[in-house]
Order: C-alpha cells, then sequence, then structure tokens
C-alpha cells in the first residue's frame, strides 16, 4: 500500500490558476489510455483524499454528481455540501489520523491525494506521501496553486510521454 499524490501542471508549477479554474487542462491533448494516463491510475486506487478547494471544482464541473466510487476524504475547515450518492467523508485535523482511516478503508489498495498541492504537502510533512506522479501540460500560467509548497526530494521512478504531457513518477526520499 502507498499514498500517491497524482496531477497535472503547468510548465511553471501550478495546478490551477488564481481562480481555481482547470479550463488550462482541459484543452489539452492527452490519450486516457496512453502512457501514465488517469483512468488507469484511478482504478488502482482504494480510496481518495482531497481539499476543499478540488472538492469544490469537482462538483462544479460535474454538476453535482460524484463519479468516483473509492470513499473519497475532502479535508476542509469550511460547511460544504455532500453529494446526493457516493462515499464523502468530511474532515479536519490530524492528517496522520485521517490516513490511518483512509488505508483501512482501502482495503489493501493504494491511497491517492487528488488536490491540491498544499494537501499533499501535509501528507508529506507527515511522512505519508510516498509517490509523486505529474503529468505536465504545455502551458505556463504564471501565478496560482503551486504544484507542491514544499521542499521535497524526489528520485526520478519513470518517465513517459503522452501526446502533448510529459509524465513523471518519482519516490518521495525519506529521512
Amino acid at each position: 500500500m502507498a499514498t500517491h499524490y497524482y496531477t497535472a501542471s503547468s510548465l511553471d508549477g501550478f495546478i490551477a490558476t488564481a481562480d481555481h479554474s482547470l479550463d488550462w487542462l482541459l484543452s489539452q491533448d492527452i490519450d486516457q489510455d496512453g502512457p501514465m494516463a488517469y483512468q488507469e491510475f484511478e482504478r488502482g486506487m482504494g480510496v481518495l483524499a482531497m481539499g476543499a478547494s478540488t472538492y469544490e471544482w469537482v462538483m462544479r464541473h460535474e454538476e453535482g454528481k460524484w463519479g468516483y466510487t473509492q470513499p473519497t476524504w475532502v479535508f476542509t475547515h469550511r460547511d460544504l455540501e455532500r453529494p446526493t450518492s457516493g462515499d464523502v467523508r468530511f474532515a479536519q485535523g490530524d492528517i496522520a489520523a485521517a490516513h490511518a482511516e483512509m488505508v483501512e478503508a482501502a482495503g489493501g489498495r493504494d491511497v491517492w491525494v487528488v488536490g491540491g498541492g498544499e494537501l499533499a504537502g501535509q501528507f508529506a510533512d507527515s511522512g505519508l506521501l510516498d509517490e509523486v506522479w505529474v503529468q505536465y501540460a504545455p502551458v505556463t500560467l504564471g501565478s496560482g496553486a503551486p504544484l507542491l509548497p514544499r521542499r521535497l526530494t524526489l528520485d526520478l521512478l519513470d518517465v513517459a510521454r503522452n501526446r502533448a504531457f510529459l509524465c513523471g513518477r518519482y519516490r518521495v526520499v525519506k529521512d
């Protein structure tokens, strides 16, 4: 069992614009069945962890429908509306305690930190982040939500090209 941060980034290191838009990403050319693509990765995950901004974007983008089958922990300090279906749990506080619950719920499968970068950083700060997967899009944003607002040492495990994307998979080097 491992905990992965899988996301897309602009070349200048942002996962969303300052107003939390992903329009820049959705217009890019990627093969959903190609190397390091989202669908195959998502199928291997037992649970998801996401921040409030990512959750709100998914709810807006999917018009309130929850498309994930895995139990999902949403880390937030706000009151958020639950979807009408799906296993969504709101959490705050100790990342390690929530991670232990997620590992148990995952039933031997992996944990996916969906977003954002700050949440992935909190998992890393607690020594709970094992891998970082980044799909780099051929676009720069100039500002926005940073990919990972922490200093981490990473070991490159794999690299691939998926149409317009440069894809990298890294192991988090732990002390």
